[in-house]
């Protein structure tokens, strides 16, 4: 995030309140733990479909790149001796949430591979292996506004939790489902933070920030899609198993962006005209 972007960041305290909404929000979720929450002694992946089990790697792929998620935020809100005590303030508050978020999100990689390991999909070692590559791997979001950060992460973890959802649907082994239920309502919640925060910043900036969007969408792409080798081949095989398109979770966008507008204008019609018209038909 560059110098000029730290000019345009939301204020501490809608940012603080923000994060007060999510964790107030948390308190009544239903708390829940790898080691004890599923009996994975019943996973069975001898239950799944190919295409299942394809789903189920490529999503513990996806999950366990926390460390990659977690220093893309601490990189561009840095909690240290590197900013002002003014933007030092706005980061620690921001923080206090995204290390709540990456220990969920960890908790969601640490699932996965339980799964893969106690329903027979591959030994823990082999899980570990299999991890290692697009863990490695880079991944970036080159933008130069904060509010990009956020209506980023809410069309991904949207369509995350979409899809969660509907392979949930399909699988035929009980604990996937139950791991891919409490996945999802996770998903749910973070996707309801990057929404508030998005709805912040356009009550606070108004038409400044609709471009920065725009330009979120245009160039949208899942994380890692360009890093994991064969990631649109793997992607358009598990699709075949459960609908897997980011581009579900824009109509979420468009009521984010509706509802924050108390008085909607032009620009904000041609942006929302320009989401609906990225959606996938069918």
């Amino acid at each position: 995030m560059s110098a000029n972007a730290a000019a345009r960041l939301l204020s501490t305290d809608d940012m603080a309140a923000a994060v007060g909404r999510y964790f107030e929000g948390a308190a009544h979720a239903r708390t829940w733990h790898v080691e004890t929450a599923l009996d994975w002694s019943r996973a069975d992946a001898g239950r799944l479909t190919e295409g299942q089990r394809s789903a189920v790697e490529f999503v513990t792929v996806i999950e366990d790149h926390l460390p990659g998620y977690f220093s893309l935020y601490t990189e561009n809100f840095p909690v240290d001796g590197s900013v002002e005590p003014e933007l030092y303030e706005h980061n620690r508050a921001l923080y206090h949430f995204t290390v709540r978020w990456a220990a969920e999100e960890d908790t969601h990689a640490r699932a996965l591979a339980r799964y893969q390991a106690a329903s027979g999909l591959r030994d823990e070692a082999g899980v570990r292996k299999a991890l290692i590559e697009p863990g490695q791997a880079r991944f970036d979001l080159p933008f130069e506004h904060p509010v990009q950060f956020f209506a980023y992460a809410l069309v991904q973890e949207k369509a995350t939790q979409i899809y969660y959802q509907q392979l949930r649907a399909v699988v035929g082994d009980p604990v996937l489902g139950e791991t891919l239920t409490r996945l999802s309502r996770d998903e749910a919640r973070h996707f309801t933070f990057m929404a508030d925060v998005v709805t912040a910043y356009l009550r606070a900036f108004g038409d400044d920030v609709l471009d920065p969007i725009r330009d979120v969408i245009a160039g949208f792409r899942m994380p890692l899609a360009d890093s994991i080798r064969g990631y649109w081949r793997w992607a358009l095989k598990i699709a075949d198993t459960a609908r897997y398109d980011h581009t579900d979770a824009y109509d979420h966008l468009v009521k984010v962006l509706t509802r924050a507008a108390d008085a909607p204008g032009e620009k904000l019609g041609e942006l929302v005209t320009f989401v609906e018209s990225c959606r996938t038909i069918g």
